[in-house]
């Protein structure tokens, strides 16, 4: 997370100084958005896995995504036709809560780069009260978007909807469990592990709405973890949706 507010910041003040520099000031259009050719835009929303066995469920709730996207906006086919690519960068944060307190750990078996499904009392002791228990899987994300504005004479105004592609780098993974023991009192554990997680993704992703706000899931086409290295051998793929703010 602080990573993200790192990289937002950041951008920000690239953004700032570039309009200080610039002989003349862009147009504020009505909702006091600047009328910047450049799209920052932050994502909430919540993740599941499909395509896994019922051994694996998520805390819905538990489960959050949390992404800062940067991307240039090239007009294609025409100053007015409507269309738009938008290439761009980011970092994305998803957490993943696994219901009945369970987590993942290194399998014992299989070692480096793995992981099974276990309940966290298992591992600390039964007796524990867990107040914090997911995973955390961090990416550098490449996204491209073809986007189409019904308003083609002013796209700052208009209602939009697109579709794109994103590649994800894995660049660090975490459990974090917090609980309170008779024995210990309060106790938080931070392990940062591979767990057999695919380092690369991809996927599909939808939006819709208007420059400031707007609506989005994606979709991951390859497994979350790497043939036989995750929970129960699963492949499950990643799904993600929510909504969005468009700052700039």
């Amino acid at each position: 997370m602080k990573k993200i507010l790192t990289l937002a910041l950041l951008v920000v003040t690239l953004q700032a100084q570039a309009q200080d520099s610039a002989p003349t000031s862009p147009k504020t259009p009505i909702g006091g958005r600047p009328n910047i050719p450049n799209d920052f835009s932050i994502e909430f929303g919540f993740g599941q896995l499909t395509n896994r066995p019922a051994d694996i469920a998520l805390n819905f709730f538990g489960s959050r995504s949390f992404s800062v996207f940067y991307q240039k906006p090239f007009k294609i086919f025409g100053e007015q036709s409507g269309f738009v690519l938008s290439p761009g960068i980011g970092i994305a944060t998803n957490k993943f809560a696994f219901k009945d307190d369970q987590n993942l750990f290194r399998s014992s078996t299989l070692g480096a780069e793995s992981s099974v499904l276990k309940k966290v009392s298992s591992v600390y002791g039964t007796n524990i009260e867990v107040k914090t228990n997911n995973l955390a899987a961090n990416y550098v994300e490449v996204p491209i978007d073809l986007q189409y504005n019904v308003n083609k004479k002013d796209y700052s105004k208009s209602f939009r909807v697109s579709l794109g592609a994103r590649v994800g780098y894995l660049y660090q993974s975490n459990t974090k469990v917090s609980f309170d023991s008779p024995a210990t009192g309060a106790v938080k554990v931070k392990q940062s592990e591979n767990y057999g997680l695919e380092k690369i993704r991809y996927g599909l992703n939808f939006k819709a709405g208007s420059p400031g706000f707007y609506v989005w899931s994606t979709y991951y086409l390859n497994p979350m973890w790497k043939a036989d290295r995750g929970p129960f051998k699963t492949e499950a793929n990643q799904i993600s949706f929510g909504l969005a703010i468009g700052l700039f």
